[in-house]
């Protein structure tokens, strides 16, 4: 096969693209790192001291002075589509991934805590009577589900909410006790926010197929992992452990990372971008540019870098009120606390949004040391380190207010009443918290059109590509591929170029 590029090699270091990158979340790290190649020049801006974004190393100082390292924020990925094991093989680092406790976590429902029911799809259970969905919402919960078998199968389309056609197809029970519980957790979202097409895609197809709901779910998860949870992998010492590798690649492979800029500014120079750095005189010049900042952050700079040939219309996407991002404040607790080596709520537990506040206010809790192996070995017997999530979308998080003291306190109230099992201030030896923004989700109902309408004005624009939770989706399987794919568009841009010049 002839080389595309054979004849303009001499062309490659001699007129360098230069790209530069806003923002140092793992969607800008893996293009920078795939963009880092002879004939580029990568420059990537991170207006924070960290690089990484949520996927960050949390170390703690310990009450005996022993020290431990866990995730700060993102601690597995999904192994849906396989992009996130190749990326990682492509590191060297598959030797490193580790399987989390198949035991599966729990579900906190206002009543009574249970383990949450095997093999459904966001809560949706493939078998409406199976004795673990009968034991969370009861007979009278399951034969209501159970009727899903006998309605008439609901058109394709015909539905795009997925609270609506889960409570239309199975009931209040199945919304409010296993699916609502697992979208807060998974999207920061409820149900009747989310766009089936995007949180459960090829649902739709599959109900029309099979003729109810639980089939469709029990044909999507046809061979595929029987434990809530399952679907997932992490890295031995902690998923920071890939942002820490990609970061080390991307430097060794020429490209710039600079962290404490922040960028004020992005605006078009003919075919070049010019790029304004707070602190900073003169403006980077750039042929191309990536943008992995939150959607409150890139929708300013797009605005004034987008070719807008819609009368208008683009400015009025950009300038619209976009949904707001959802403040996450992450507590870490280590125990020493024996009696939680049963580990009694499998690995940890999504908290239903009807639990009264007065008993717990935590919206999941994972149990680490029951998860994940490789946090339990270094410890001693009986220490435990437990983490527990505030913060719920489109309600306000007191905990981003509450002084330490008080939020140790707090947490320490709801792991105990979590887990059921008195825990003292004498137990904790070690305590942090960490404030992470969580973007909407792309599968809220709407999100869809917006971002396919702002993705049609990026493709008029070549040289800018957009990347980031908020336009990938949720978690390194959404993030890692939408990036790449970001990455390689932007260097088939300088081939094209190049072969014009050589033509």
């Amino acid at each position: 096969m002839t080389d595309p590029h054979e004849g303009l090699d001499h062309l490659i270091n001699d007129d360098p693209t230069r790209v530069v990158i806003i923002g140092g979340g793992m969607g800008g790290l893996v293009a920078a790192r795939d963009l880092a190649r002879p004939g580029f020049e990568v420059t990537l801006l991170e207006a924070s001291d960290q690089l990484g974004g949520s996927v960050q190393r949390l170390d703690l100082e310990l009450a005996d002075g022993s020290k431990l390292t866990v995730d700060a924020g993102a601690e597995s990925f999904a192994t849906r589509g396989g992009h996130v094991a190749t990326f990682i093989d492509e590191l060297h680092l598959s030797d490193q991934v580790v399987q989390p406790n198949p035991a599966g976590a729990w579900l906190q429902l206002p009543d009574r805590a249970v383990p949450t029911p095997k093999g459904g799809m966001l809560g949706i259970p493939a078998t409406p009577l199976a004795s673990d969905v009968v034991a969370a919402i009861g007979w009278r919960g399951a034969l209501r589900a159970y009727l899903d078998r006998v309605l008439p199968p609901l058109k394709i389309g015909q539905e795009r909410n997925l609270g609506r056609l889960v409570e239309r197809r199975m009931g209040r029970a199945v919304l409010e006790n296993l699916v609502a519980p697992v979208t807060t957790g998974v999207y920061s979202a409820a149900p009747d926010q989310l766009d089936v097409a995007v949180a459960a895609p090829g649902l739709n197809p599959a109900l029309t197929r099979t003729g109810s709901l639980s089939g469709a779910v029990a044909e999507l998860r046809a061979g595929g992992p029987s434990k809530a949870g399952s679907a997932v992998g992490g890295i031995a010492g902690g998923i920071w452990r890939l942002a820490y590798t990609v970061i080390t690649d991307a430097r060794r492979r020429g490209a710039e990372l600079r962290t404490g800029a922040r960028v004020t500014g992005l605006t078009r120079d003919g075919e070049r971008f010019l790029v304004r750095v707070a602190g900073q005189e003169d403006p980077i010049a750039a042929d191309a540019v990536l943008i992995d900042t939150p959607s409150a952050e890139a929708l300013p700079l797009l605005a004034s870098a987008l070719v807008d040939d819609d009368e208008g219309g683009l400015e009025a996407l950009l300038r619209a009120p976009w949904p707001e991002a959802t403040s996450v404040e992450l507590v870490t607790l280590v125990l020493d606390a024996p009696e939680l080596d049963a580990a009694p709520r499998g690995t940890g537990l999504l908290v239903s949004d009807r639990v009264d506040s007065a008993f717990v206010t935590a919206k999941a809790m994972t149990h680490v040391t029951a998860k994940w192996s490789w946090v339990a070995d270094q410890l001693p017997a009986g220490r435990h380190v437990i983490r527990l999530s505030y913060g719920r979308a489109g309600r306000d998080n007191d905990a981003v207010t509450m002084t330490d003291a008080a939020l140790r306190a707090r947490a320490l109230q709801d792991a105990a009443a979590l887990m059921n099992i008195p825990l003292s201030e004498s137990m904790v030896v070690g305590f942090a918290r960490v404030r992470w923004q969580n973007a909407q989700p792309l599968a809220a109902v709407g999100q869809r059109e917006r971002l396919a309408a702002l993705g049609a004005a990026v493709e008029k624009t070549p040289g800018v590509e957009v990347t980031g939770g908020w336009v990938a989706g949720t978690g390194l399987a959404s993030v890692i591929p939408h990036a790449r794919e970001a990455a390689a568009r932007l260097r088939g841009l300088r081939w094209r170029k190049l072969t014009d010049q050589g033509s």
